[in-house]
Order: structure tokens, then C-alpha cells, then sequence
């Protein structure tokens, strides 16, 4: 459903928001009150500490403390409470993530593809999303970022960013932390941080948590359980702080997932075997099993600010990090081996970021340096036993890129009222790719322990590929007094092209109908082109007598998106798909419209009881998007038949906080409403597959000790038990559900977790 067609459209639905919005917002900034003193938080989204009041641009924020009492998991329940943005994991894994944000984002987790969102912890970019599904525990606070980001930091996105931020050693006394959490299906997480100061100016700290669950459902061929969880991780880290202006701070994470692998729901029939279609999504036939699931990923980052002067600091950021992952993925999901994909993905990053801060009387902002030098690999077979015993198409890709960027931010004071704010960011990337297509029999390759022989190569490639961009930024913002902040904000995203790693050159097009398919035209099918958004934000942040809110409205235009995909292709001519090719083209154009209001209302104090708080905060996200070009393989433009995916029309949320004094300490009733809109899994719509729009409720109730010692939790999430998809795979027709790849037909999706209870104990030192 259309919300808004045009500009028009939409800035009539912000002048009926905003006028609702006054009569809740008086002209003159108060006092705040209790409620809202408590929920300050401090970002630090344009590289200096600021209130989410100060800061004209789309942020959200929630802090760690929150997290906790909402009984958060990992960082994907932070889209809950966030508008117009979607974080799930990625189909038939436990730890990568996809993430989009106003409808930019990236499916594919293959190497070869830039994230359309970037996912930050303490300020390093993580240039893959595998292990990125990050836990909640040892965080400060999580910001998100929406709209294009790349003139304050790090790498450049176009659809926004996501920072996971740790929390600082305690530089005066040593601090003790211990958390235990039990819940449904076998549930037990536990978290033990600590720190110390060792001298007057170094001090060390460490955190460590176990997070385990038993299976939602289970996999009726191996007995294994379905969607467990089995995480252990640790941070380290030693702060040096000689004098008040010099900092340095050297920390080391590791996270090891030994989840089983996760199997999907099919959503038909077995077309050769007739497998019924099993009635608990959460449970599953899949048998591939000759790897075990195993993520191990790492990192060092050396930090290191010193404040020169009152108007000068230097801060530099240097980190290395690794991940490898080994998954099976069963993509018909079925005992025998009819498209059965193990995967290996292994990444290396090695990033410098150097900035140069100023802060003046009326002039703020930085100049800074980023270079990046990263090499993915993904290899995986691909067996189709039931199209020919044994054979196997075996994909290996590796991407090496090297980037370097320029960039600058600085805001001036106009007046006391008016602030100006340019930036810009040069950026030159370029990518090596080798991509490696081989045809085996007799099963799985060496990479999996198979006895499978090589018969074909159908792809040896290797390109290298170069793009420099210039993306600029500029706002207005007027802060006619304490309580409001006006903005109108232009920014310009940019969005490296690369090489995909499952194309198979024997699969290239005669693009320009000669007869013959040259090397130009295999170039130009293997690579594909950078994407760019322009975006136009106009927003609205008002605080004040217990009430604020953050109002935007928000036109992009997104050209020469890049789409990726994968087609069954028949080798052989005999009128059965043997093998498969990636298509990966820069088809579209798309203009993104939106509108997102977020708040929060102190609803008064003694309302049942003498000394109780009750707050209301809400987030609505209304977003059109629509596609003004969307060029398919046959070369017609078929945009009337395609949508943005991965992101719902609608995303709101509403969440009612009671706090109420109670033996010594204060009682937190949470409750949390969180709704999306229907939303397609992928740009042509199936409904088979795609989700319709749904509400999940999650409640908490928390008591905190006056002392801060002491805290119990007892949380549910999705109390009515929803079922709802979060991915899938889709390769049949989607009319006449005719398989397109192997013989069985794979149509399968991947759930959100059913209803569960946990229960959480905390005691801090």
C-alpha cells in the first residue's frame, strides 16, 4: 500500500504530524523532569559528544542499561524500536547479518558486494557482514545512522550506519559485573566483566559471555536441533591516560559460534520425492552435513586522541581484523543431496583512519583520512545429486579491494540561531577479483573432505577495476532557542562497484549479437558498476516540558542499483538445469520517499502511587519506494513489476515504561508494541514467500536496587507468538512452481523466533 505518491503527498502528511505535534509541544523549553534526565544519551554521530537534541541529523540511540531492561538479545532487536530500518539474519546462518536502512541495504553476504549499511564497533568498520550479529553485552550504547554517511568517519555508505559502541574502563575504583539469564528452550546466557585501575593512569578491563539455547524446532533427518544457539565471546582492553589530554586505548574481541547449522522451511512439496510441507516452521528436513557449522572471528584496534590544545585534537584509529566461517547451507532442505551448498567464507581486513578535530567559538568539525586494504574469499559446491549422481558445481571467489578516502566536516555558527554545515569525501577504490567456476563428479571438492573430481572449468576469471567518487554534503540547521532544532540537509552516497563471485563466464550473453561472446562482453558480465543516492532530509527536533521528538522527511534518488541474483542455466542443452550462474547488473533507479517521527512523553509522576514515572516513546517510519528503472536480463524495463526489498512500507513502534518505588529500589514495567508492514523478500514480488505485515509484543519487568548492586529481569518476547519470515531462497517458477534448480524445487523461508521467557539476574561491584 502507497502511503504518499509525491512531495506534495508528503508534505501534507507532515504538516498533519507536526500540528499533532505541537499541541503536545509547548513554545518554551522546561525543565524535564525525572523521566526524561534519566533517557539522556550522549552520541557522538559528528565526532564530538552531543545530545540526540543537538544533532541534526537522523540518529537513534539506545543505551546499554536499556537494552538490558528490554531484555535484548543481539543487535538485530534494536530494529524493533528503529524506523525505516531492517536487521535480520541472513538465510540459513546464525551470525551474518543483512541490514537495510530506508530501503539500501545488501542481501548477498558473498564476497565481492560493499554493504549498503555500515556496521561499526568502537568506530572500526566491519567490512564484512559475517559475525556481525553482535550480542548485547559490554555495550554502552547502539547508534543508527540513517541516510548517506560518509563525510564525519570511516568508509562511505549510502544507506546509513550502525555503531556498536563499548563501554569505557572506570578510571577510579575496580568494577565487578555478573549476569545469568535463563529462559525458554533451554536458554542459559552468562556475563562476567570486570576492570581495574592499575596506576594512577593505566587501567585494564575484560568481559566474557556464553550464550546458549536449545533448538526452536528440530531437524528431522540428523536429530539435531533447529535454531540453537551455542556463542561464546570476549573483550579485552588497557586504557593509558597520562595526562588529561592524551588517551590511548588497545583492545582485542574473539567470538566463536558453534550453532548448529540452521535449516528452512519449505514452502511446497517435494516435486520429485512429494515431502509434505511440515507443519512447525521452526523444524526441518535438511541432511547436508559434511562440515559443521563454525564461526571464528577477531579483532585488534589500537586508539589513540590527543588534545593538542583547546582547539585542536588529533585522534587515529588502526585496526585488524579476521573471520571465518564454515556453514552448510541446504538449500532444498531435504535428506537427499538435491541443492545442497556447503560455504566457506574467509575475511581479512586491515583499516587506518586518521583525523583531525577542531573546536572553536563558532566553528566546529574535522578533517580525517581512511584507507582500507580487505580480501574476502567465499568458496562453496553445489550438489545435485538428484539431476545427475554426483555432480557438483563448485564456486571459488576472492576480492581483494583497497580504498582510500579524503574527507572533511566543519559547521559554523552563522549566529546564535543559524549554523552551517559542508562536508565532502573523495574516495578511489579498486578491486581484484579472481573468480574460479569448476564442474565436478563424484560429489563434494577437497574443500569439504569429498572425493569429487574436476571435469570443466566453466570460469577462470581474474579483473581489476578502479572508481573514484567526490560526494558532498551541506546543511541548514536554525535553533531559534533551546527547545527546537530546524534542519534541511543535502548529502550525496556513493557505493563501490566489484565483481561477482558466482558468475560463470561460459554463461555470458552475446551482448551485442555478433555470434560470438567476446572478452569485453564477459568483462562486462562478470563486473558491475558503483551506485550512487542523492538525498534531500528536511527535520524537526523539539525537548521540552517532559515531551520531545525527532521529525523528518526524507527524497532520495538512488541510481544504478545493484542487483544481484542467481539463475539455474542448462549446460548441456538437454532441457535440465545443471549448474547455476550469478547475475549481478546495475538494472535500477529508484526514488525513495519517507517520513519519520520519533518520541517520547512523560505521561506524570504519582499516577498510581507516590513516586511512580509513566513514559510512553514511540517511533513511526512511512516509506514509498518505487522503482523508475528496473532494466531485466532481455534488456525491457520492467519497473512496474518490481519493488525495494526488504523493507516494509510501514515500521512503527510504541513502548510504555511504569516505574514504581519498591523494597528498596525501583520496579520497570516495559511493554513494547513493534509493527511492520508487508515486505518482499526480494525485488519481484512472490507472495508464497513474502511477508505480510504483523505486530509482535515483547514486555519486561525489572527491579533495580537503590544501590545498583542488585537486579532481576523477567522478560517476554513475542508474547502472542507470531510467525513471521525474515529470508528465504527462492528457485523455482514463481507461477507454476516448476523447479528452476534441481529436481525437488526450492521455495523456502527462515522464521523469526516464536514466544520465549527469560529470566535475568545481574550483580555489579
Amino acid at each position: 500500500m502507497k502511503h504518499f505518491k509525491t512531495l506534495t503527498g508528503t508534505a501534507l502528511l507532515l504538516s498533519t504530524v507536526a500540528a499533532s505535534a505541537l499541541v503536545a509541544a509547548p513554545a518554551v523549553a522546561q525543565d524535564n523532569g525525572a523521566s526524561e534526565s534519566r533517557d539522556v544519551i550522549t552520541v557522538t554521530a559528528r565526532r564530538r559528544e552531543e545530545t540526540l537534541q543537538d544533532v541534526p541529523l537522523s540518529v537513534s540511540a539506545m543505551s546499554g542499561e536499556d537494552l538490558e531492561r528490554m531484555g535484548a538479545l543481539d543487535i538485530v532487536a534494536i530494529a524493533d524500536t528503529t524506523p525505516n530500518i531492517t536487521l535480520e539474519v541472513s538465510r540459513g546462518t546464525n551470525s551474518t547479518l543483512s541490514a537495510f536502512i530506508r530501503g539500501v541495504g545488501q542481501q548477498d553476504p558473498v564476497a565481492g558486494f560493499e554493504a549498503g549499511v555500515g556496521i561499526y564497533v568502537d568506530d572500526v568498520y566491519l567490512n564484512r557482514p559475517q559475525g556481525a550479529v553482535l550480542d548485547i553485552y559490554d555495550v554502552d550504547r547502539i547508534e543508527v545512522l540513517r541516510g548517506p554517511q560518509g563525510t564525519l568517519y570511516g568508509r562511505n555508505t549510502i544507506g546509513g550506519a550502525v555503531k556498536y559502541v563499548t563501554r569505557r574502563i572506570d578510571a577510579d575504583e575496580p568494577t565487578m559485573t555478573a549476569r545469568l539469564g535463563i529462559g525458554s528452550y533451554g536458554q542459559l546466557d552468562t556475563v562476567l566483566s570486570g576492570s581495574a585501575p592499575l596506576t594512577d593512569t593505566f587501567r585494564v578491563g575484560g568481559s566474557m559471555g556464553r550464550f546458549t539455547r536449545d533448538g526452536f524446532g528440530d531437524n528431522l533427518t540428523t536429530g539435531e536441533d533447529n535454531y540453537d544457539k551455542n556463542v561464546f565471546g570476549y573483550r579485552v582492553s588497557a586504557e593509558w591516560e597520562p595526562t588529561d589530554n592524551f588517551f590511548v586505548r588497545l583492545a582485542y574481541d574473539n567470538v566463536s559460534d558453534t550453532s548448529n547449522a540452521r535449516g528452512g522451511h519449505r514452502l511446497t512439496a517435494g516435486a520429485l520425492s512429494g515431502a509434505p510441507v511440515l507443519s512447525d516452521v521452526h523444524d526441518t528436513r535438511a541432511g547436508l552435513n559434511v562440515v559443521d557449522q563454525e564461526v571464528e572471528g577477531d579483532g585488534l584496534a589500537l586508539t589513540a586522541e590527543w588534545q593538542i590544545n583547546d582547539n585542536w585534537t588529533v585522534r587515529n584509529i588502526l585496526a585488524d581484523r579476521s573471520d571465518t566461517s564454515v556453514t552448510p547451507i541446504d538449500f532444498d532442505n531435504l535428506a537427499s543431496g538435491d541443492l545442497d551448498v556447503p560455504a566457506i567464507y574467509d575475511n581479512e581486513q586491515f583499516s587506518e583512519e586518521f583525523q583531525l578535530l577542531y573546536s572553536g567559538e563558532r566553528l566546529n568539525g574535522l578533517v580525517g583520512y581512511y584507507y582500507l586494504d580487505a580480501s574476502a574469499m567465499t568458496v562453496f559446491d553445489v550438489l545435485l545429486d538428484n539431476v545427475l549422481a554426483g555432480l557438483n558445481a563448485q564456486t571459488f571467489g576472492e576480492v581483494d579491494t583497497k580504498t582510500w578516502s579524503v574527507f572533511a566536516n566543519f559547521t559554523y555558527d552563522l549566529t546564535d540561531e543559524f549554523s552551517l554545515t559542508l562536508g565532502g569525501r573523495y574516495t578511489e577504490d579498486e578491486r581484484t577479483s579472481r573468480v574460479l567456476r569448476r564442474t565436478y563428479l563424484g560429489g563434494f571438492s577437497e574443500f569439504f573432505g569429498g572425493s569429487g573430481f574436476s571435469i570443466a572449468t566453466t570460469s577462470d576469471f581474474q579483473g581489476t577495476n578502479s572508481w573514484d567518487d567526490f560526494s558532498p554534503t551541506a546543511s541548514l540547521a536554525w535553533q531559534p532557542n533551546d527547545a527546537n532544532n530546524f534542519y534541511l540537509t543535502y548529502s550525496q552516497g556513493f557505493k563501490g562497484g566489484g565483481f561477482d563471485p558466482r558468475a560463470q563466464t561460459t554463461g555470458a550473453p552475446d551482448f551485442d549479437q555478433n555470434g560470438t561472446v567476446e572478452a569485453d562482453e564477459i568483462y562486462e558480465f562478470m563486473s558491475f558498476d558503483p551506485e550512487t543516492v542523492d538525498s534531500i532530509e528536511i527535520g524537526w527536533k523539539y525537548q521540552g516540558n517532559g515531551y520531545r521528538h525527532s521529525l523528518a522527511v526524507f527524497n532520495m534518488d538512488y541510481t544504478d542499483i545493484q542487483v544481484p541474483g542467481s539463475v539455474g542455466i542448462d549446460t548441456d542443452n538437454d532441457g535440465v538445469n545443471d549448474s547455476f550462474t550469478g547475475v549481478t547488473t546495475n538494472a535500477g533507479a529508484a526514488t525513495i520517499r519517507g517520513i519519520e517521527y520519533e518520541g517520547s512523553l512523560d505521561l506524570g509522576t504519582d499516577v498510581f502511587s507516590a513516586g511512580d514515572i509513566m513514559t510512553l516513546g514511540w517511533a513511526v517510519g512511512l516509506l514509498d519506494g518505487e522503482y523508475d528503472q528496473f532494466i531485466n536480463a532481455f534488456g525491457v524495463d520492467v519497473s512496474d513489476d518490481v519493488v525495494i526489498q526488504n523493507t516494509p512500507d510501514t515500521t512503527a513502534s510504541a513502548t510504555l515504561t511504569y516505574i514504581t518505588p519498591m523494597r528498596g529500589g525501583d520496579l520497570s514495567v516495559i511493554n513494547t508494541i513493534s509493527h511492520r508492514g508487508a515486505s518482499s523478500q526480494f525485488e519481484f514480488p512472490f507472495p508464497l514467500l513474502d511477508q505480510g505485515s504483523y505486530t509482535l509484543w515483547n514486555a519486561s519487568a525489572v527491579w533495580e536496587g537503590d544501590d545498583g548492586h542488585w537486579q532481576f529481569g523477567l522478560h517476554g518476547r513475542n508474547l502472542t507468538d507470531e510467525e513471521y519470515k525474515v529470508s528465504g531462497y527462492d528457485f523455482v517458477n514463481n507461477t507454476t512452481l516448476a523447479p528452476e534448480l534441481g529436481a525437488e524445487g526450492t521455495l523456502v523461508a527462515y522464521y523469526g523466533p516464536p514466544r520465549t521467557f527469560t529470566a535475568t539476574l545481574t550483580w555489579r561491584y
